[in-house]
């Protein structure tokens, strides 16, 4: 299928993981995932992984923790600078692997997160952001992130959003946290589902047209539930005298289909062609979520290229997800 471009790979550059340890006054943050693979802060040894991946090439994002989550929102701002020069530099150093890089904003200080995103588009070529799902526990829906918008929306370069839930977030409120990893596993894909239909909801697509938002594990709960989203909102509607879908200027599906989903679901083919029937080949980027496996990287690259390719799918639209859809939105020049 020629070159794949990988759009989720998650990365910690040494001097700002340096910077970060610091500054940080909650240190389990720096246990998970940051000390747990050398290929999340070692450029080396995730080069060499990529070595046994013919015409594979990486879009870097930040690890986590979020900013907000763990530093100031002056340390934010600072932390930001560095790792988004230190991005910037890998891109630069390595363009046949490292084919581009999302910035990271301390999105807990907004004058703060617009100066640093016009710089690290503008100044250091980044091709997009990524956020979390929520930002020190507010919905991205609120309007003082609304600006941010804005100026992503002039760039025209996307989004991409990675979902946050803790293990202190409890699955029963007579609980005080999360076990067996539910907060994890199942969690993240509903944070990333609440998030899809807050923004729904919020107007923000008929305000913003532009705006491209990558949602991580191929649209998380949406592309399965999708007619049920559809029969809910028309019973409530219809029964019960809601109001939600009425400031919508379009079905409510249509605005879903907006977002585009990723392939970071471990290489579930069926799951894949739920993703496709749902956004459509033109809404699908490849993506891995490497290195966090149990093999250091190499699983979720392997398994997730083979994913796609058993995908009942022609040809020239595994070529979109693989690559086209990536040169499109993040404006690449590979």
């Amino acid at each position: 299928m020629g070159l794949k471009i990988d759009v989720f790979t998650h990365f910690a550059p040494p001097g700002y993981r340096a910077a970060l340890a610091k500054r940080v006054d909650k240190k389990p943050y720096l246990v998970s995932p940051l000390e747990l693979t050398p290929a999340i802060n070692d450029m080396e040894a995730r080069l060499r992984i990529m070595e046994d991946f013919e015409d594979y090439a990486q879009i870097l994002t930040l690890a986590g923790p979020p900013l907000d989550a763990v530093v100031s929102p002056k340390d934010g701002a600072d932390l930001a600078k560095i790792v988004n020069d230190e991005m910037a530099e890998l891109q630069t150093k390595y363009p046949h692997r490292i084919v581009g890089a999302m910035a990271a904003l301390p999105m807990h200080n907004m004058k703060a997160a617009l100066k640093e995103g016009e710089r690290a588009i503008l100044d250091l070529g980044l091709r997009g952001v990524q956020l979390h799902s929520a930002i020190s526990g507010k919905a991205l829906d609120q309007e003082e992130f609304f600006p941010f918008y804005e100026m992503m929306n002039e760039f025209n370069l996307p989004i991409l959003i990675h979902p946050m839930r803790r293990r202190d977030t409890p699955d029963y409120a007579g609980e005080d946290h999360s076990r067996y990893w539910i907060w994890q596993v199942l969690g993240w894909p509903y944070e990333s589902s609440v998030l899809m239909t807050r923004l729904v909801f919020s107007g923000i697509f008929d305000r913003f047209p532009d705006l491209k938002f990558v949602i991580h594990h191929c649209g998380a709960m949406i592309p399965f539930f999708s007619e049920r989203i559809d029969g809910c909102y028309d019973y409530a509607e219809v029964f019960f005298k809601t109001k939600y879908t009425r400031k919508l200027r379009k079905p409510i599906l249509d605005y879903f289909r907006m977002f585009y989903g990723d392939t970071a679901i471990h290489g579930y083919t069926p799951g894949l062609m739920c993703g496709y029937d749902f956004f459509g080949a033109d809404h699908i980027l490849f993506a891995t979520d490497m290195p966090h496996d149990s093999q250091g990287g190499t699983k979720y690259i392997r398994d997730t290229i083979a994913g796609v390719e058993r995908m009942s799918i022609a040809d020239s639209e595994k070529e979109q997800i693989f690559k086209e859809n990536a040169r499109r939105i993040f404006r690449l020049p590979v």
